[in-house]
């Protein structure tokens, strides 16, 4: 059986192929930027932490419940919100803990981060 007139057929089909898909012929110009961009310092940063005795301290100070939440509502009132550090100690309850997370929402913070999860691996253990 003669093959040639088939791989012709299939041939002038790929050509046509290629002729019949459109080039790109659009062009988006998008100004990208460069060299280093502009440096934001993230030196502001807030701490809560709770030890054993279930005792709150704002930036290594002891405060109670109310004062927390006044200088949790005063550092969201800065022009830029400061991070808040929640770093609770292994041996601090639970419900302290979920108290004081509502207490920093209620209070209206949106910069907030968990910082220590390490030291509580062996939870349960």
């Amino acid at each position: 059986m003669n093959v040639t007139p088939f791989i012709d057929v299939l041939l002038v089909l790929l050509i046509m192929l290629i002729m019949a898909v459109p080039m790109a012929t659009h062009v988006t110009e998008i100004d990208l930027p460069s060299g280093p961009g502009p440096f934001i310092p993230n030196d502001i940063e807030n701490t809560v932490a709770i030890d054993a005795a279930d005792q709150l301290y704002w930036n290594g100070n002891a405060v109670n419940r109310d004062d927390l939440s006044r200088m949790v509502q005063a550092a969201t009132a800065l022009p830029r919100e400061p991070l808040l550090r929640f770093e609770p100690t292994g041996s601090a309850s639970y419900d302290a803990s979920a108290k004081t997370i509502a207490l920093i929402k209620d209070s209206g913070a949106t910069r907030f981060a968990f910082v220590g999860n390490h030291l509580h691996k062996d939870f349960g253990k």
